[in-house]
């Protein structure tokens, strides 16, 4: 679906029709009361500040999130992922396939010869209890401004890197909008069955180039073509992806020959966000150790106050490490709720107000 068809859907607007975050982050005023009857909704609704329970319920399950990354790096591979084990779609369809079907967001005829994203398409899925609202963006600089206007109006994103190329210019890029917009995101490494696969050098790369702390949450069982799957460092143990497809998720225990690279990249966990996040800190100096929940709770305030980007890594292409990409979205991104929107009043010098996402 072209972007400008669910922009008007997106988050919790209900009489207006427009997502706040849409208002906050540069729409022009025409966009947001064009007759007199709606600016009277519009000013009924933004001036409310109590809440139905049910509506508050209803956009805590809700997570409006974007794909980004630099050509080639394989985020629409990932969406067509998570559109096949959320359940949309029956069939995958690789972006230039031998079948030229192409794939799903690749919707434009154009898009489907040359094998890129050059708009920016939204859909939705539904992952448990969570409704997902996904834009994947054009990777490539010409058509940046897809990018620019999808992240205006998300609450959170993902962040695609290859695990061979990293941090590239388009990257860069990204991560400057998403600054602008104040985006938190996900990092997640993709491409792990390539030759030379290095997260390691591609989270230093996170960190040293983009300047945001960052830290692995899952360490890989193999590289390249022993790509088998990921050690989750919270809960401690292996996950798999078995089946035709990868939808059969198998846990087991650590590897023997990671433990140590486990206990060391939880460690190296911590100290980073003791660096970002008060409670741990605070744990960190009376060297006590964290729980898990504690840990949890701390990836999810560093990353929606975009001090922190949790990584963590698959490969779409070999159906490995999406729905692990899933649960960190729905676990560590915000809901409407969460993040700040604001608007101008242009009957009142422009001055800015605060947009609530719920009815009244």
């Amino acid at each position: 679906m072209p972007l400008n068809m669910l922009l008007p859907r997106l988050g919790g607007a209900l009489r207006a029709r427009v997502h706040p975050a849409a208002v906050s982050r540069g729409l022009p005023p025409m966009a947001r009361a064009s007759t007199p009857l709606a600016a009277a909704l519009l000013n009924a609704r933004w001036s409310s500040t109590d809440a139905h329970a049910a509506d508050i319920e209803r956009l805590g399950n809700l997570r409006n999130i974007g794909i980004s990354a630099h050509i080639d790096s394989g985020k629409t591979t990932v969406t067509e992922r998570i559109l096949y084990y959320t359940g949309r779609i029956k069939d995958i369809h690789e972006v230039r396939g031998k079948d030229n079907v192409g794939a799903t967001m690749d919707w434009m005829e154009l898009e489907r010869e040359k094998g890129i994203t050059i708009q920016s398409a939204a859909t939705y899925a539904q992952w448990g209890d969570t409704n997902l609202n996904i834009i994947d963006t054009p990777g490539h600089v010409d058509f940046t401004i897809e990018v620019e206007r999808a992240l205006r109006v998300l609450d959170g994103a993902v962040l695609v890197l290859c695990s061979v190329g990293g941090v590239q210019s388009q990257t860069i890029t990204v991560d400057r909008q998403m600054r602008r917009y104040n985006v938190p995101r996900i990092s997640f490494i993709n491409k792990m069955d390539r030759a030379g696969a290095n997260p390691k050098r591609i989270i230093d790369q996170i960190r040293n180039k983009l300047k945001i702390p960052a830290a692995a949450l899952q360490v890989p069982i193999g590289t390249e073509d022993a790509f088998e799957g990921v050690v989750d460092i919270l809960a401690n143990r292996a996950i798999y992806n078995r089946g035709a497809r990868g939808e059969d998720i198998v846990y087991g225990e650590v590897p023997e020959h990671l433990v140590e690279s486990v206990s060391a990249a939880r460690e190296e966990l911590v100290t980073i966000l003791a660096e970002v996040d008060d409670e741990i800190a605070e744990l960190f100096i009376e060297d006590k150790v964290p729980t898990v929940d504690q840990l949890h709770a701390a990836v999810r305030r560093a990353t929606i106050a975009r001090k922190f980007s949790p990584v963590l890594m698959g490969s779409a292409i070999k159906d490995k490490g999406i729905q692990s990409l899933l649960n960190a979205v729905i676990r560590y991104l915000p809901t409407p709720t969460e993040v700040k929107n604001t608007m101008l009043d242009i009957n009142n010098n422009e001055a800015e107000l605060t947009v609530v996402p719920h009815s009244d």
